[in-house]
């Protein structure tokens, strides 16, 4: 029997895909000692998801990860089909297309190994049992059966989570009724329907670039029921192709085949004591809405910091609870989104009138920006208490610009890159700044003072730079807890909130 026990584990994250590697990254970053288990014995390959919406772009910008991405180029927004111009918004919600999952999971594997992340592939979980100092699971691997402890576990398992189901977490949603073929091809010419396209009896098609000659494509013929995923072949999906589109597709080879359905749903609780669940294990829908992964993404930067600040002792345990009260409704709002675009897209030509009149209301700017941010995530907003400032509670611009004393120029973005809180703090005529920065300065172990002016010519998605608050306290996770002006409370308040109560720094004797 295999043994693998650790009195000073800090967290045990289970599933080595996208979500899971980012959220072992985010609590490796801030010091945690952590280790994945993922059953699977080698990387999969496979690209299920192959876009990124832009606040998950922006969270890969903000821990220094877009560059080691590579290329990527904006994808068309859409709701259900119904096309959103994205043109004329104050704010870029273009996400990133044809980013294969395997890149990006590639990409965030060596960045967790680069911090020292250990993978456990081939390391299949299979019980657990919480204690009130921490949990314990045991795994199957490939030297036999082992036990291993932690102060906290995090399930990033997909939407067959294994640790939601031993957690006895319920996982409400409708039973799905339509199935869709999906694959990855190779030496295939077709048009591509890069947001896909509706038929008029209710059937979808989609063809979309990845990288290196492959085309993903999806059929969906109406009435097709679920289907068993180990039962496909690419005959079936080249045979649905060429009755909706009169193509033949047969000649293409197949690189990865599966199925979707048009289910959708949320897990009840994201934690449940010391057992967290994210990504996939906490909500699932059609991955045409090109959302889950992305907001899986997110459940882990927004969570992340939040432990690795528990499990140092700077912050109480509390904390955590904010992770279901922020990130729950999020997941809400997605599976009705997914409802609702699913329904959209597919009933046929009696849904005519209503995707004729979402066109017309999407011409106007508000509308547009509306369902822009809902998709994009960039119109996110959290409970940071009372205020007027438009930034409150949103995530603060990650192009927007600061000049510091010495005359260097910064991003916001690359202020984040620590995984610690930030405050900005620019002088106005009245010294808010300073005033802030010498307030802060009891909360160092968790936060970064940065001092300058803000760029006058660098407007950023925000605005102009003047429009920018005098001091402004950004969480880990990018998202603005406190300014001024705009903020009702006080910054002591807002400190302690989000990072603990004040520590002084240590006097030099």
């Amino acid at each position: 029997m295999s043994t693998s026990t650790s009195t000073r584990r800090d967290v045990i994250v289970v599933g080595a895909g996208p979500v899971g590697l980012m959220m072992a990254g985010e609590l490796r970053l801030a010091g945690a000692d952590v280790v994945v288990y993922e059953k699977l014995p080698a990387p999969a390959r496979e690209s299920r998801g192959a876009s990124l919406t832009r606040r998950a772009v922006e969270s890969f910008d903000q821990r220094g990860l877009l560059a080691r991405l590579g290329a990527t180029e904006p994808a068309d927004a859409h709701f259900g089909g119904v096309p959103i111009d994205l043109g004329p918004l104050e704010e870029d919600h273009s996400g990133a297309r044809g980013v294969s999952q395997s890149r990006t999971e590639r990409m965030l594997e060596e960045w967790a190994g680069g911090l020292g992340v250990t993978v456990r592939r081939g390391h299949e979980v299979t019980g657990l049992d919480q204690h009130p100092d921490g949990v314990e699971v045991t795994f199957d691997g490939p030297e036999g059966a082992g036990r291993d402890r932690a102060r906290y576990l995090v399930g990033c398992d997909g939407g067959r989570s294994t640790v939601r189901k031993l957690a006895g977490i319920d996982f409400p949603g409708p039973e799905p009724t339509r199935g869709f073929y999906t694959a990855d091809v190779t030496g295939i010419e077709t048009r591509r329907r890069r947001i896909g396209e509706n038929l008029p009896d209710g059937s979808m098609i989609m063809a979309m670039d990845l990288e290196n000659g492959v085309t993903r494509v999806v059929a969906y013929e109406r009435g097709t029921r679920p289907k068993d995923r180990e039962a496909l072949t690419y005959g079936e999906l080249a045979d649905a192709w060429q009755r909706l589109t009169g193509e033949s597709i047969h000649h293409g080879q197949c690189r990865w085949i599966s199925c979707f359905t048009d289910a959708s749903r949320v897990a009840a609780d994201y934690r449940r004591g010391r057992i967290f669940l994210a990504g996939d294990a906490t909500h699932v829908q059609p991955p045409a809405m090109a959302q889950g992964l992305s907001v899986g993404v997110q459940d882990a930067v927004n969570l992340g910091w939040k432990l690795a600040a528990v499990l140092a002792g700077r912050a109480p345990d509390t904390l955590l609870d904010t992770y279901h009260a922020e990130r729950h409704p999020i997941g809400e709002q997605l599976a009705r989104n997914a409802r609702a675009a699913i329904e959209l897209r597919l009933t046929g030509q009696e849904m005519a009138p209503l995707r004729e009149v979402l066109g017309e209301v999407l011409t106007h700017k508000d509308a547009a920006t509306h369902l822009a941010g809902v998709l994009s995530g960039l119109g996110i907003r959290y409970d940071m208490g009372p205020g007027d400032h438009p930034l409150l509670g949103r995530r603060m611009p990650p192009a927007l610009e600061l000049t510091r004393p010495d005359g260097t120029r910064t991003r916001v973005a690359e202020l984040l890159h620590p995984a610690r809180g930030v405050l900005i703090a620019t002088d106005g005529a009245d010294g808010t700044g300073s005033k802030a920065a010498q307030l802060a300065q009891d909360w160092t172990a968790g936060v970064d003072i940065v001092t300058g002016t803000w760029t006058p010519e660098a407007t950023g998605p925000a605005g102009p730079a003047a429009q920018a608050p005098q001091a402004v306290l950004i969480r880990p996770d990018g998202y603005v807890a406190w300014t001024a002006p705009g903020s009702d409370s006080d910054l002591t308040d807002a400190l302690t909130r989000w990072f603990g109560a004040p520590r002084p720094p240590a006097r030099p004797l």
